[in-house]
């Protein structure tokens, strides 16, 4: 069997960034003029989640208070869509990282919560893109994409199926927040990330084990889908966008991933105490506080387990995979981490690494 290795990384964010300054002051404007709607507040945004800021792929769009929602152009379908393009921008980047060129990849796999079509896939468009030969395919495991998606990865280069995947994650955000709902409106942020795995690469991170989990839940639901349209009246409802039961997701999700983190390290054998990093999704700055300190049995250190949604806010399936690209250059070889993702479905999934 084939040794999966992670090679390169590649990360892409828009140029435009809100602030919670800019941000609240749209909100407040919208809820000024609807009666009933209570304000919001830079504090509020910043005690709740630990976010200060985001990327966005259009900026006045979302904080124009009569429309409150990115404003981006409908492509026709001769030219490479957004997602298309932003997803061969991060893996070029983890292409050249791993000096590999596309004509090298046997495989690419789109994991994201925001597909923007149901077909053709979007990884096949990017496939054609790239100039990549095999196979590609998109999945949609809402916050936990990413490491489902290398869970595929990995089964596809250890058996052989594949020498080389790319996994990519081009998170749009921006385009399901309900901007206009005060305790949500401020979560999301826009990113796309990508990773290649290989087989038997002689750099890089040895893929020690994949860990994947799912238990159903209406806590976190968006309803948007092609069946939308049978039912005029409802078409434009809330639910079509993210929503969430933030107090119960809290209260489930937290033991859900720590119990998840602990039986992995347990089944490859390797003690919490010999994880030199933990690379988690980046929904709420106190999530991952408590999730570290249930497995650790303290509290860990920005080293231990890095914050970037404080910059990037919440990119769904791209925030544990942006973690890792901006803060794994400084372990040696030998050390151990973990990527963990988890979110909607409820779901989560983990990736347990070796520096080689």
């Amino acid at each position: 069997m084939n040794t999966p290795i992670l090679t390169g990384t590649g990360l892409w964010t828009p140029e435009n960034i809100i602030t919670n300054e800019e941000l609240v002051e749209s909100f407040n404007a919208y809820a000024s003029q609807h009666e009933g709607l209570a304000l919001s507040s830079v504090e509020f945004v910043e005690k709740a989640s630990g976010i200060q800021r985001r990327y966005v792929v259009d900026k006045a769009g979302v904080l124009d208070p009569e429309r409150m929602k990115p404003r981006i152009e409908e492509r026709p379908d001769e030219e490479w869509s957004i997602q298309c393009e932003i997803s061969c921008v991060a893996a070029r980047q983890a292409l050249e990282t791993a000096g590999r060129s596309p004509e090298d990849i046997d495989g690419v796999i789109v994991g994201c919560s925001n597909l923007q079509r149901a077909y053709p896939a979007v990884a096949v468009e990017v496939q054609k893109a790239l100039g990549c030969t095999g196979w590609a395919y998109d999945m949609n495991v809402a916050c936990s994409s990413a490491t489902f998606a290398v869970a595929n990865a990995v089964q596809a280069v250890q058996t052989g199926f594949a020498r080389r995947v790319l996994v990519i994650n081009p998170e749009i955000t921006s385009a399901h927040l309900n901007f206009r709902d005060r305790d949500s409106h401020f979560i999301f942020g826009d990113a796309c990330t990508a990773l290649l795995i290989e087989a038997d690469a002689p750099q890089g991170w040895e893929i020690l084990g994949c860990k994947l989990a799912t238990a159903f839940s209406n806590n976190i639901r968006n309803n948007f889908g092609f069946l939308n349209r049978c039912h005029e009246e409802r078409a434009q409802d809330a639910d079509k966008l993210f929503r969430q039961n933030g107090r119960a997701v809290f209260k489930e999700v937290v033991p859900l991933v720590a119990r998840h983190l602990q039986a992995h390290l347990d089944e490859v054998g390797i003690p919490v105490a010999d994880v030199k990093r933990f690379w988690l999704h980046q929904a709420n700055r106190h999530m991952n506080d408590f999730i570290a300190k249930m497995v650790l049995g303290r509290e860990a250190t920005l080293e231990e387990a890095p914050v970037i949604l404080n910059e990037f806010a919440n990119t769904s399936s791209a925030g544990s995979v942006i973690a890792f690209h901006r803060y794994h250059q400084d372990l040696a070889p030998g050390d151990r981490g973990v990527l963990c993702s988890f979110g909607a479905g409820y779901s989560v999934g983990s990736v347990i690494v070796k520096r080689i």
